[in-house]
């Protein structure tokens, strides 16, 4: 794999990494903890919530677990990079984020200021019946790790692998 990949990769991770924890700085510095502020009425607010869980709150309350995981995973696809086709732009785009992602969840989790990851976008409706119904909180990390994931998936489904294309 050519040295640039891997510079792409790692400066898009960076790049994430520098965003999210930067935004995440700005809504500690402005929304008090559990505050809530609204953007667009009856479909976004800005919020600041705590996750110490997964998605969508799974396995609340094991963040030093998560964590390891995280590391883990991070490890993992470093090593494994080559098998994602790195080689191409949107292989180094899916995997940039995908890592710059975990990393800036990683962070929050072990910043003994935090222990947790921080929560700020919110995406609800109201009913018709004046109940809310949301999609749950989420962060620049989460987006760059679901945005890098559907990346990957169309990578590998619509582009051909060099051993592929040579078979034709």
């Amino acid at each position: 794999m050519p040295k640039e990949s891997n510079w792409r990769i790692a400066l898009l991770a960076l790049g994430i990494v520098l965003v999210d924890q930067l935004s995440k700085l700005i809504v500690q510095n402005h929304l008090g903890f559990g505050e809530q502020r609204e953007v667009v009425k009856g479909f976004l607010r800005l919020v600041h919530w705590q996750n110490t869980g997964a998605a969508w709150s799974m396995f609340t309350g094991n963040n030093g677990a998560l964590a390891i995981v995280a590391i883990v995973a991070l490890v993992g696809l470093v090593l494994a990079r080559r098998y994602f086709d790195s080689h191409t732009a949107g292989g180094q785009a899916s995997l940039g984020l995908i890592l710059g992602g975990i990393t800036g969840n990683v962070i929050d989790r072990l910043l003994p200021s935090r222990q947790h990851v921080i929560d700020f976008i919110y995406f609800y409706v109201v009913r018709r019946d004046g109940s809310e119904v949301g999609f749950p909180a989420f962060n620049v990390a989460d987006s760059a790790i679901v945005v890098g994931a559907a990346l990957l998936v169309i990578e590998i489904l619509f582009t051909k692998s060099p051993a592929a294309a040579k078979s034709l």
